[in-house]
């Protein structure tokens, strides 16, 4: 049985639009659609949804509020945000996660056929994710035949960073790096993840699929709840100890070095593994540049993004780390790693800040 979606949004063509994306999903069904929370509401009375599209801004009644409201019953719907208002300012986003919102989706104030295809994948990822959330055991099983809409190319990192003919690692170093990609789950299990570091963790770049703007928000939040600083990469940070750079939405971001300064690259470029940021651009980089002086870490995520970067920076000496799958959300990425002989130590979210440690201490 697929996937039964209910859509609140204040727009038609929105509705419309997203609409046809999650129908070219064969794991994906919109049973409705609602202009606001009130129709949504006699909607779900006709029949119950397993996941909600919401937007924020509608008339009558404010997708927050209904939000809010939704996860106070004994029985909540899993949400999905999808706002052009998280976008300018934080304080949507972080009150839609406060509110159990599952997923967030940066919606554009003027909607393109170039945006909505390239976030086809996102936005059906979302509504399992949300879906999964749940607890439901139900397996996913993707049609053997793909509707033509449903073809794209899937790049991979060489579009953005060639492959060198061998890998070889860079001269030692003592100082160490640490690159971490996540997907969906990820922003809770970062938070996680970060709060448990001190002052003097390595420096970290973290690939964190999401959409442009709320990456800096999303930094911020974790600033102002982490020991070490973290910020939104600017093109040329530093990477320096105490410190965690989260790719910006929308532009992949590079691990690179000059001497014994590790800075990073942010850069724009196609969609690779369907993602731009891609956690495999990152991972590919830090073996070029950083070899068995990094860290590598999956973490909860859907898809494959990060597996064949991971492998590489395996292969090059570096210490790589995978989320286990009863802490995951979705084990798609760093079961994916797994399968592909790139991980070294597979462990609970709640140890890998020690596992990291540990590795970056003796290593």
């Amino acid at each position: 049985m697929p996937i039964k979606v209910l859509i609140i949004d204040d727009s038609a063509l929105v509705r419309e639009t997203l609409s046809q994306i999650l129908n070219s999903d064969s794991d994906i069904k919109v049973i409705a659609t609602a202009s606001d929370p009130i129709f949504g509401a006699k909607k779900i009375k006709v029949e119950r949804p397993d996941v909600i599209i919401l937007d924020i801004e509608m008339a009558r009644m404010d997708g927050l509020t209904f939000l809010r409201k939704m996860n106070e019953t004994v029985d909540p719907i899993p949400c999905v945000v999808c706002s052009t208002m998280i976008s300018d300012g934080s304080e949507n986003a972080m009150k839609a996660l406060e509110y159990g919102a599952a997923e967030l989706i940066q919606k554009p104030a003027l909607g393109t056929r170039k945006f909505f295809e390239e976030s086809r994948v996102r936005i059906c990822d979302a509504v399992k994710s949300a879906f999964k959330s749940t607890g439901n055991i139900k397996k996913l099983i993707p049609s053997p035949i793909a509707s033509k809409k449903e073809i794209q190319p899937k790049l991979t990192a060489d579009v953005i960073l060639d492959k060198p003919t061998t890998l070889q690692a860079p001269l030692e170093t003592t100082e160490k790096v640490v690159v971490v990609g996540a997907s969906t789950g990820g922003t809770e299990a970062l938070k996680d993840f970060l709060t448990m570091l001190p002052d003097d963790a390595p420096g970290i770049v973290i690939v964190q699929h999401m959409p442009e703007h709320f990456t800096q928000a999303f930094a911020a939040r974790l600033d102002g709840l982490c020991k070490i600083h973290v910020k939104e990469a600017q093109n040329g940070d530093t990477v320096t100890q105490g410190q965690a750079l989260i790719a910006p939405g929308n532009y992949h971001t590079l691990l690179k070095r000059s001497g014994s300064r590790y800075f990073v690259e942010v850069k724009e470029g196609p969609l690779v593994s369907r993602h731009r940021p891609s956690v495999d651009v990152l991972f590919r980089s830090a073996a070029r540049y950083a070899g068995k002086n990094a860290i590598g870490i999956i973490m909860t995520g859907m898809g494959d993004d990060g597996a064949k970067g991971m492998r590489e920076m395996h292969d090059t000496g570096a210490f790589t780390i995978a989320q286990d799958e009863a802490s995951c959300i979705v084990y798609g990425m760093p079961g994916e790693a797994v399968k592909n002989g790139g991980v070294d130590k597979i462990v609970p979210l709640s140890n890998i800040a020690q596992t990291m440690m540990n590795a970056a201490l003796i290593r």
